[in-house]
Order: C-alpha cells, then sequence, then structure tokens
C-alpha cells in the first residue's frame, strides 16, 4: 500500500522522501486546492523527481470552450511518467479513449463511488483506478477492494469536502448583506448536527468543507489488509503533517503491526467520518 499526497504548498521537496506520490491539482482545471500547478510546472516536477509517483487533478466541470485545451494538456500529459490523470467529467474518459492514451485515469466523482459494480463498469471502460467515497464504511470499502477490478484510493486525513457549488456563494453572501467581503472564508454552524463548516470561495465556484479533521490512522490496518493501493492524506487543516506521512510510512512498511501509531495519533481528534457509520434513507412520515 502506498501513500499519496495532496500538498498545500508549492515546494514539494519535503515531501519526496515519506511519500510514494503526490496528488497536484492541474491550475484552471481542478478544485478544492490549496494550490495548484501549471502545466510547466507538473512537467518540472515529474522531471526532477524520477523516484516520485505523480497524479494530475482535472476535476472541475468542463465546458465546451475547455475542451480543445483539455484535450492538447491530455496529449502532453500522456507523454509524461505520469502516474494518473483524477477525473470528474466524462469528457476526460471519452478522450482517453478517441485518442488511445496511454494514460492512466482515476475516477473520482466523491458521492458516485460507491459500488463494486460501478467500478468494475469504468474499469472495462478503461479506468484504473477508483477514489472511493468518503460517505461509506469501511466494511464497504474493504469489499470494494477484495472483489471489484479496479485500484482503490481511500482518503484516511484531511478535512473532508462535502459539497462543492459553482456559484460565487461567499461574495453573494457579502453582497446580500451589503457589506464589503472580508474573507473568501466563511466559517458557519449546522444547527441540526452542531458542526462547524468552513466555506471557501475559489476561481471556479465554493468548496465546503467540515471544520474537524477526518482521523482515519486507525483503518490503515484494515485498508493494508484488504490491499487498498493507495492512501491520501491531504495537508490542508492537518497539524504536523509531514511527521504523519514519516510514521505511516514506517508503519506501513512494517506491516501496520506497531500499535503505539494508532496510539500516537489519536491526536488527531476522534472523527472517523463514515468509515464506522451507515448512511440510512428513509421516507420521511
Amino acid at each position: 500500500m502506498k501513500i499519496l499526497v495532496e500538498p498545500n504548498k508549492k515546494d514539494i521537496s519535503c515531501y519526496v522522501s515519506n511519500c510514494d506520490a503526490l496528488l497536484l491539482g492541474l491550475k484552471n482545471f481542478s478544485v478544492l486546492n490549496t494550490v495548484s500547478f501549471s502545466l510547466e510546472e507538473i512537467k518540472d516536477i515529474v522531471n526532477k523527481y524520477s523516484d516520485l509517483e505523480i497524479f494530475v487533478k482535472i476535476d472541475k466541470n468542463l465546458f465546451d470552450n475547455d475542451l480543445d485545451l483539455v484535450k492538447d494538456i491530455l496529449l502532453q500529459l500522456d507523454k509524461l511518467r505520469i502516474a494518473g490523470v483524477f477525473f470528474y467529467d466524462l469528457a476526460i474518459l471519452q478522450f482517453k479513449q478517441e485518442l488511445s492514451l496511454k494514460l492512466s485515469l482515476v475516477w473520482s466523482q466523491t458521492h458516485m463511488v460507491t459500488n463494486m459494480k460501478t467500478c468494475d463498469y469504468y474499469y472495462d471502460q478503461g479506468v484504473s483506478f477508483a477514489l472511493l467515497s468518503k460517505e461509506i464504511t469501511l466494511e464497504e470499502i474493504v469489499d470494494i477492494s477484495k472483489k471489484s477490478k479496479i485500484k482503490s484510493i481511500v482518503e484516511v486525513v484531511s478535512l473532508p469536502s462535502v459539497g462543492y457549488s459553482r456559484r460565487k456563494l461567499v461574495h453573494n453572501y457579502y453582497e446580500d448583506l451589503g457589506e464589503e467581503e472580508v474573507s473568501p472564508v466563511l466559517s458557519v454552524l449546522e444547527k441540526i448536527t452542531n458542526k462547524k463548516y468552513l466555506v471557501k470561495e475559489e476561481d471556479f465556484g465554493t468548496g465546503f468543507y467540515l471544520d474537524e479533521v477526518l482521523n482515519g490512522t486507525g483503518v490503515i490496518k484494515s485498508l493494508y489488509e484488504a490491499g487498498v493501493e493507495y492512501i491520501l492524506f491531504r495537508e490542508e487543516g492537518v497539524s504536523d503533517f509531514l511527521l504523519l506521512i514519516e510514521d505511516s510510512k514506517k508503519y506501513i512498511n512494517g506491516g501496520c503491526l506497531d500499535t503505539s501509531f494508532v496510539e500516537k495519533y489519536k491526536k488527531l481528534g476522534d472523527s472517523t467520518g463514515f468509515f464506522f457509520k451507515k448512511t440510512i434513507y428513509r421516507v420521511k412520515k
């Protein structure tokens, strides 16, 4: 099992000794980023760090005026040593098929990546990996990882994203109040659950994040035993991040047998997302 890191800084040199792969958002074509990288910057990183796997995130909704440029970008990436492209818009998959690209693709449609049969369908269409939904349980993740033909990626530590809107909601909020915009980030309290969320406006819309760290360190052993290909750590909002990935690397290399690792990282908090919590839909009476 490999460690995949989404960094929150441009200088990626601090990550290379303790992770196997980096996930880099492509500038102007990715969302929910702290930083993004131009195509030229990605090329430089690929050439400089030959032992590091590089995944590229192209996960915004595409429009007609994006398509020619995206096609050209994919053709350029296809010539590089790229481990995979995270995609949301199905135009990416269509381009891979039409252009006979060698690029590996990662199905990354957030809340939709939830079951084995759909994962296998995308595998049969030429998709190599799936970033499994954060809304399914550990039991379901293990089942998909063991039975599906697709290689699974699981997000284990992050400030988890919970939604995205194309609208500029923070700007609209201040505009409705007749106030000058103070910050592109708002903190809001959801009254039913009494949980805080961060609302962050970007160039292409607005992202929503749960304002508490998802701590999946305690499930890494189960993911390792299930044959999960990569575990994903997103740096934004996570303290002592470099030490965390260093310790996680040692833990995995040791066969996930060091019980002190799990005990140590209880300090990240007790939020385990949906790993142990089923989502049940009922008809409201």
